[in-house]
């Protein structure tokens, strides 16, 4: 079973512990067939959580398919789970040379990649295809500054997040006053619609959930099936708020270094990726949660009726338009960057 992404992700151990995971890596590549040590190019990619998470599935997928389309000319070995670079020193790892490429979560840091956190407002994404498409798209069109010294090979996204609870909550009268666990954007979105936001660990959130230390969550519904949530949070409100984005990168000057047919392989796994990714987290992860929680644990969708929904987005609003005035006053293009994703969502929707 793919395991979930958990946010926020714990801290990176410590060096001497990622350090000592690194060589139990290395080691096991080595001891891995010689295929890999055939390829003319050898290249590390590094990502901070599990190999079993949907973003760990495209680090290995990735992997494979350059293998595949190069003939065996490049050979990629994965450093999942923080065993080579951790969440936090992920893009810096990648500058110094510490793994060629590094997939990290933008959304977490939205100081060093002010326009596009622009994908995690709540803009209306319906999934993760969708969004993950729009990311990819925007970022080509617009080569924001904050990726100048990176090559961005991949680009995606998680499903927007659904408020998860133990009684439903599709109204403000019944979302008013709710204890829910929430994460990044996700916490401005849930005061502004009156819920009361809770900080924590995913980890702790089943336990937490039972004790009533909290009434539910606000994330990507896998977790209803990845931490068993479903035998607790019965109910999931229809309303899809923001996402969360990653992108994985190679530091520009390795990059440029590449043979021109390697190059060209890369740039055109960058648009596939986006959709494959997309769908893999659609279908398998969500689709394949919803369908187990509904069928074992009776999971109830809670409607949320056009009326109430437009007073949501209503309350909403505002969170964009600080955004747009806080990225102008850096000189960045927000109003038209925003703009654009919606186009780019909406026929990305149609299709």
């Amino acid at each position: 079973m793919t395991r979930m992404l958990s946010l926020p992700f714990p801290a990176p151990g410590s060096l001497a512990r990622r350090l000592a995971a690194s060589l139990i890596a290395g080691a096991a590549a080595l001891a891995a067939p010689l295929a890999a040590g055939a390829a003319e190019i050898n290249l590390t990619y590094a990502f901070f959580a599990p190999a079993g998470t949907f973003p760990g599935k495209q680090m290995a997928h990735w992997a494979e398919e350059i293998a595949k389309r190069t003939n065996g000319k490049v050979a990629v070995k994965t450093f999942p789970a923080g065993t080579l670079l951790g969440a936090r020193e992920m893009y810096d790892g990648v500058s110094k040379g510490v793994a060629d490429i590094g997939l990290g979560a933008p959304s977490y840091d939205p100081g060093r990649f002010p326009l596009t956190s622009g994908v995690s407002l709540p803009v209306g994404f319906p999934n993760a295809t969708v969004a993950s498409r729009v990311l990819w798209e925007i970022t080509k069109e617009f080569q924001p500054k904050e990726f100048e010294n990176f090559k961005v090979i991949a680009m995606f996204t998680t499903e927007p997040g659904y408020i998860q609870s133990r009684k439903p909550a599709g109204t403000a009268a019944e979302l008013a006053g709710m204890k829910l666990r929430a994460a990044g954007t996700g916490v401005p979105v849930l005061k502004a619609l009156g819920a009361a936001p809770v900080g924590m660990p995913m980890p702790e959130v089943p336990q937490s959930v039972q004790t009533g230390v909290i009434d539910g969550t606000m994330t990507s519904r896998e977790v209803l099936q990845d931490f068993k949530l479903a035998e607790t949070l019965k109910y999931v409100t229809d309303y899809p708020t923001v996402v969360v984005t990653f992108a994985a990168v190679m530091d520009r000057k390795r990059f440029d270094a590449l043979p021109a047919d390697v190059k060209k392989v890369i740039d055109e796994l960058g648009p596939e990726m986006a959709v494959w990714t997309g769908q893999y987290h659609d279908k398998q992860n969500v689709g394949g949660a919803l369908e187990w929680a509904k069928k074992t644990h009776n999971l109830q969708i809670v409607p949320v009726s056009a009326q109430e929904r437009a007073a949501w987005d209503a309350k909403l609003k505002p969170m964009e338009d600080e955004w747009v005035k806080e990225m102008t006053a850096k000189g960045l293009p927000a109003a038209k960057y925003l703009a654009r994703m919606r186009e780019l969502r909406d026929q990305y929707m149609k299709q």
